[in-house]
């Protein structure tokens, strides 16, 4: 695996609409880029653990692609403007967070909006690590920058606020609780993965753009329908 120290420089972002020369600090690009290629790492892990029988979707039938995913090509994939992840950050209400920032003033089991996997997706053991990471990042960026995180994270407005009213322990000990919240994006579809896959390994700039627009417009579909919703 890749040194996690090793991201991707702010001038690799130059001329993007995310560049480092935008309204967004290269500090955030720069976490994204490095937390990404932790998240593809974690994925390339699962992927090699899970037996054939109990390959998630997503897994299934990308072995290759994910067997072939090298370092060089991870570091690609990464450079995305969006977290490739998500950890209950896209639920209107979710509970495991709400808890975790003091609300209890609801009993969340006949909750039908959070409905946990029967079971997690992450099962090897640097799971807990990159939730630890992932909720972190979290955390930090609603705190100093939330248009940011509403950005990067595809995050709900009322997920937000209860992420911002968490404390920094409150969010650790969710990660180590709860590592089951953390899944890819895009469970249900792997044909988005397959194009990730196939535009890092092959470092086609085209490629790798048009997914970049690809994920922009699912979660703005996804943010749209939650806006329907409400």
């Amino acid at each position: 695996m890749s040194d996690p120290l090793a991201i991707a420089s702010p001038a690799e972002f130059r001329g993007a609409p995310w560049s480092w020369q935008s309204w967004l600090h290269a500090e955030a690009l720069d976490a994204l880029a490095e937390l990404n290629e932790q998240c593809l790492e974690l994925l390339c892990e699962q992927a090699a653990a899970c037996g054939a029988r109990s390959r998630p979707v997503v897994l299934a039938g990308l072995e290759a692609l994910w067997a072939g995913l090298e370092t060089a090509a991870r570091r690609r994939g990464a450079r995305c403007p969006f977290l490739l992840v998500d950890a209950g950050f896209t639920r209107a209400c979710c509970p495991p967070w709400l808890r975790a920032g003091g609300v209890r003033d609801r009993d969340w089991s006949g909750d039908r909006e959070w409905l946990p996997a029967s079971a997690a997706f992450f099962t090897v053991p640097r799971t807990i690590p990159v939730t630890r990471l992932v909720l972190t990042y979290a955390w930090h960026l609603v705190r100093s920058e939330s248009v940011a995180a509403r950005l990067f994270l595809g995050m709900s407005t009322r997920c937000a606020e209860s992420v911002a009213a968490c404390t920094l322990r409150q969010v650790i000990q969710l990660a180590e609780s709860e590592p089951h919240l953390l899944r890819p994006r895009w469970t249900d579809r792997p044909e988005v993965w397959r194009e990730l896959l196939i535009a890092a390994s092959g470092g086609e700039p085209s490629a790798l753009e048009r997914f970049r627009i690809r994920g922009l417009q699912l979660l703005a579909a996804e943010a749209r329908g939650r806006e329907d919703t409400a």
